[in-house]
């Protein structure tokens, strides 16, 4: 008896049709469950959402010429309690300064110039800062005594970047002359009550956040 050859045999269009659509679904399901990771890759975490969330901070502890170091979106914030004598000499420093009116409007909320624009806040004594160098996102040093320091004999308090030298008064304004292009950030923030600062949201936008 002679053997077939499967190759000479003729062709059965059903059985194609078949095989084809079978190949056809059991490729989009794969398709399909190796789609699931990399489209849940698109939703932030967890963490992500939680390091954009607003932040509540206690003042209560800090006295004049004290800081506290808090983080908000991967960012240090910095919350002073400036002491007399350099609310005093903030508004002497003008002359110096790049932008000491602080007319660029990215760099603060509108509120925090308000009442006080040389001082950039929303209480007089209390500032609250991005502490990151607006030259190339250095942590500046804060340096809040009234004191001759080597990098200027006619220092009045505030942050120095030893990087690339840029020097920022207490109300975080840039000094003319030096890399660092803006005043620093100012972010939004309220006070819940006077010893509570809830930072990452305006005034306006949540009272019960805390």
């Amino acid at each position: 008896m002679p053997v077939s050859d499967p190759a000479n045999e003729p062709v059965n269009p059903g059985r194609r049709r078949f095989l084809t659509a079978t190949t056809s679904v059991v490729g989009a399901v794969g398709v399909g469950f190796a789609a699931v990771p990399f489209i849940k890759s698109w939703n932030p975490s967890d963490r992500a959402k939680q390091a954009g969330a607003p932040i509540t901070v206690d003042i209560t502890p800090l006295e004049d010429g004290q800081r506290l170091v808090r983080e908000w979106r991967g960012q240090p914030i910095w919350i002073v309690r400036r002491t007399e004598a350099v609310l005093e000499l903030l508004p002497t420093l003008d002359d110096h300064l790049r932008d000491p009116l602080s007319k660029n409007p990215d760099q603060q909320p509108e509120y925090v110039l308000t009442d006080f624009p040389e001082l950039r806040s929303i209480k007089r004594d209390v500032s609250v800062l991005v502490g990151l160098c607006t030259h190339l996102g250095c942590s500046p040093e804060m340096k809040a005594e009234i004191r001759p320091e080597p990098f200027d004999p006619n220092w009045k308090g505030g942050y120095f970047c030893p990087c690339h030298k840029s020097k920022f008064d207490m109300a975080g304004r840039v000094f003319d002359g030096v890399p660092a292009p803006t005043n620093l950030l100012v972010p939004p923030h309220f006070y819940a009550d006077d010893n509570t600062i809830v930072i990452g949201l305006d005034p306006s936008s949540n009272q019960g956040a805390v």
